[in-house]
């Protein structure tokens, strides 16, 4: 593969001011060189997944998140935990994931999260692990990391504003991109 790797960013958080956001964000702003990293807004306006649609055409934002998957070489996730596992609105997103059986969807494509729960929430990440099973999609495990980050340590622009977080989400950024292109050239974060 040539040119830069192309890395989707998926907050499963709705939340205006929400941590894992800021994380990814973050991660979006800082990417290092030969990374381009998007981030995904379509959740909220997702319908409840339904397999019916399967058999005809999707309702539009479901397509474009197939779209999306499907562009990206690579996906990196962060999370909530609500009620001890996965938010709604986000196992909602990864179940219109699970069925496309297209080419270039999650199936086997290299994922890493981004964990920025200060207490953890390892009942949300253990459930993501087994709901990305289900895709086969690649878990990079260098590319999951836990970086705890509170709301004050959010900056006015809405990214995080600690530096050695900075430095551990984009370094499991760009391992994510490493792997989607069979590399370890990626380069090294750089500073804001």
């Amino acid at each position: 593969m040539s040119g830069a790797a192309h890395v989707l960013l998926v907050s499963g958080s709705l939340r205006q001011g929400s941590t894992n956001t800021a994380a990814l964000r973050t991660a979006m702003v800082m990417s290092p060189a030969g990374v381009r990293a998007r981030l995904y807004d379509g959740s909220a306006s997702l319908p409840a997944f339904n397999p019916d649609h399967e058999a005809g055409s999707l309702p539009t934002p479901a397509a474009e998140l197939r779209a999306a998957v499907r562009a990206a070489d690579a996906l990196v996730f962060s999370v909530p935990e609500y009620a001890g596992g996965l938010p709604g609105a986000f196992k909602n997103l990864l179940d219109w994931l699970i069925g496309d059986a297209q080419p270039r969807s999650l199936y086997e494509k290299p994922v890493g999260w981004i964990n920025v729960s200060p207490r953890g929430a390892v009942h949300a990440y253990d459930s993501l692990r087994i709901v990305l099973s289900y895709a086969n999609a690649l878990v990079v495990e260098e590319a999951c990391v836990h970086v705890p980050i509170s709301g004050s340590g959010i900056d006015a622009a809405g990214l995080v504003a600690d530096p050695a977080a900075d430095r551990q989400i984009v370094e499991a950024l760009a391992a994510v991109a490493a792997r989607a292109v069979g590399q370890s050239g990626i380069e090294q974060p750089r500073g804001r």
